[in-house]
């Protein structure tokens, strides 16, 4: 089959279906929402005793977004991701790309994992996520054709297998904790430790160095050094996060959510065709299931004083709260596309989906010069409440920006890289008059 050299071209703006656009602007600041945690505080991501505030305004933010957003954005991202893959393949399939679909498929895969590399190690995040993407992305190709139905299994049989190794371990924190009350009773009565108490005792020692305030003074002294210093601290945290995520949670988190996205999007639910009523009863449900579940699990916490055994069994059902909100979330989201109001925060929305790996990447550049030494430095100096005026302030930047941006170009800079290295093919960037919309 011959084609022309148009054939294989990237997606155009006609093509894009705006409800996935709106939704992936939308998730990528809920992704904010969350991370910023990570990239202004020391050790605060999930437990906020350890530093930014645990007390009044700082819990009552902690409560909120855990109750509504923890693990639903990077589950809501997980699953556009899986269903732009899948929608990326079908259309070179539609144009008779064959065996060279695979190829473009694999070569843009490659290259996201260089981006997340880059966006990991050189833009200081730890919390960096396209390297996993790109990982499971190679998997999901093999599945990619399976029928909802196969899909949705598959999803669950991976949400099972992550559910019984978060309890495997529960039971292991049970254990150690029970052997850290030992070696106290030990201790006091001068009663010789075994070689399997020192090492427990020594394990309890350095989690209890890791959240002092010598500990989070030290961390955050570090993050406000200049920029080859941060790096160079940081490096080992993304090594680590590299060699063990991948296999510890990527399949039972990532991967089992780019299954159920590709299943939605399939049934058509994702691209807003479903009736009011449809929605209405998505979001509904899903609420109702999930923020019950959560509220029981940030309940037990709370009435625990955020112990550690309060915080492994809550991953216990982790998956049954953040799957179900997330449900409720699309549910709320489609409700949102579907009715006829406020389309200038719909297209700015959808402005910023577009530029999703631009903007995602952006995030990290902003958390650099704001929180390390190469800007001000303020790293570990603010509450966890007083980080949402930081969230709300890019959220506005990216809303208004984004917009102007793609009046005057197809794609965000990353955007237009990332496709033109995937087809080996300098792509057109910027519009000439004719073509701006």
């Amino acid at each position: 089959m011959t084609t022309t050299k148009t054939a294989f071209s990237p997606t155009t703006s006609l093509d894009r279906i705006q409800s996935l656009d709106i939704m992936r602007g939308i998730v990528l600041f809920g992704i904010l929402l969350m991370n910023i945690n990570g990239m202004g505080l020391a050790g605060a991501y999930g437990d906020p005793t350890v530093s930014g505030g645990a007390t009044e305004w700082n819990l009552t933010t902690w409560v909120t977004i855990n109750l509504f957003f923890e693990g639903t954005m990077r589950a809501l991202f997980s699953l556009l991701f899986g269903v732009g893959m899948f929608i990326f393949l079908d259309r070179l399939k539609k144009k008779g790309a064959g065996i060279k679909a695979a190829n473009i498929y694999f070569r843009r895969l490659l290259w996201l994992l260089v981006f997340g590399l880059i966006h990991g190690y050189l833009l200081l995040w730890t919390g960096e996520i396209l390297y996993d993407y790109a990982l499971m992305g190679f998997i999901v190709f093999s599945f990619r054709n399976l029928t909802s139905i196969k899909l949705i299994l598959a999803a669950f049989l991976l949400f099972t297998i992550g559910a019984i190794w978060n309890y495997s371990d529960y039971r292991k924190d049970v254990k150690f904790i029970e052997d850290v009350a030992l070696v106290e009773k030990y201790k006091t009565e001068g009663i010789i430790l075994s070689k399997e108490l020192k090492e427990v005792d020594i394990k309890w020692e350095e989690r209890q160095w890791k959240r002092s305030p010598d500990a989070i003074l030290e961390y955050n002294t570090n993050m406000r050094k200049g920029y080859v210093d941060v790096l160079a601290f940081l490096a080992p945290e993304n090594q680590h996060s590299d060699e063990n995520w991948p296999y510890r949670y990527d399949l039972w988190d990532i991967l089992s959510m780019m299954f159920l996205g590709i299943a939605l999007f399939k049934w058509k639910i994702l691209s807003a065709q479903k009736s009011y009523k449809f929605y209405g009863i998505m979001a509904g449900a899903g609420y109702l299931v999930g923020l019950s579940i959560n509220f029981y699990e940030i309940n037990s916490i709370l009435e625990a004083n955020f112990s550690l055994l309060s915080f492994s069994k809550a991953n216990i059902t982790y998956d049954l709260g953040r799957v179900p909100v997330a449900i409720g979330h699309i549910g709320a989201i489609m409700l949102f596309c579907k009715f006829p109001f406020i389309k200038w925060l719909k297209q700015s929305l959808a402005a910023v989906g577009k530029m999703a790996l631009t903007n995602y990447v952006m995030h990290s550049v902003f958390s650099i010069f704001i929180f390390t030494g190469v800007g001000f430095g303020l790293f570990g100096t603010l509450l966890r409440y007083e980080l949402l005026y930081i969230v709300i302030a890019i959220w506005i930047f990216q809303l208004i920006s984004s917009p102007i941006w793609l009046k005057y170009f197809y794609y965000g800079p990353l955007e237009w890289l990332w496709r033109s290295l995937s087809y080996q093919k300098k792509q057109a960037f910027l519009r000439t008059a004719k073509s701006k919309e």
